[in-house]
């Protein structure tokens, strides 16, 4: 949803909008990141902070940012990456371009 209440769409940069501009609006109930220009995402699913705390110890990348998916289940980890095919294996998926990330905002500690 873009700021004004219309669609967006993940492939239209047209339809974006600056933090700023998403945190002055009323329309919809969160906020997203259009990963790419050196921004990637590891999104684990379903997984303890354990769990998580391990994955993230492996992951190469200059690690951004740790929050709390918006399932309450899972972990998002920011990172610094160049934009590359993403992948999937089991619970963990890494994009680093063409992908909306939902945001909770929501910091935590590995």
């Amino acid at each position: 949803m873009t700021v004004a209440g219309r669609s967006a769409s993940s492939t239209d940069p047209a339809t974006w909008s600056s933090f700023d501009a998403v945190r002055r609006s009323t329309a919809g109930d969160g906020f997203g990141f259009m990963l790419g220009g050196g921004i990637g995402c590891y999104d684990l699913d379903h997984v303890s902070d354990a769990d998580a705390r391990t994955i993230v110890r492996d992951i190469p990348e200059p690690i951004i940012f740790i929050e709390r998916s918006l399932s309450g289940e899972g972990v998002h980890v920011f990172v610094e990456a160049p934009e590359e095919r993403g992948w999937k294996r089991g619970n963990v998926e890494r994009y680093t371009r063409e992908r909306f990330i939902r945001m909770t905002g929501k910091r935590i500690e590995l």
